[in-house]
């Protein structure tokens, strides 16, 4: 099994929302792939409390794979791309751990 835990800070605004209104949008957007994309074994994804420190990160994701081949799958998976492609407009930094258990 791995595990892929990602951390995005978004812009406190960008496309015309909040920070926290665009993790909400991304988060959806992460969640509705757990129905399209069968070998996601495991998804959570938080939105950081808006009263938090301003140095946290906005959005954290957690997914699960029975191997690196099915995060791989994930990484270039076209719906997991469209997705990528909004993160990627809103954020402004990222960290990514991946690690077997």
């Amino acid at each position: 099994m791995v595990r892929h835990i990602v951390m995005f800070e978004f812009a406190k605004e960008a496309e015309g929302k909040t920070a926290i209104e665009n993790a909400v949008i991304a988060k959806n957007q992460l969640l509705e792939l757990t129905q399209k994309l069968d070998f996601i074994r495991r998804m959570e994804v938080g939105i950081n409390d808006s009263d938090a420190d301003s140095t946290n990160y906005t959005l954290c994701l957690t997914c699960d794979f029975d191997s690196f081949d099915d995060l791989n799958r994930y990484a270039m998976h076209p719906e997991h791309l469209k997705v990528g492609a909004f993160i990627g407009r809103v954020k402004l930094s990222r960290a990514c751990v991946d690690y077997e258990l």
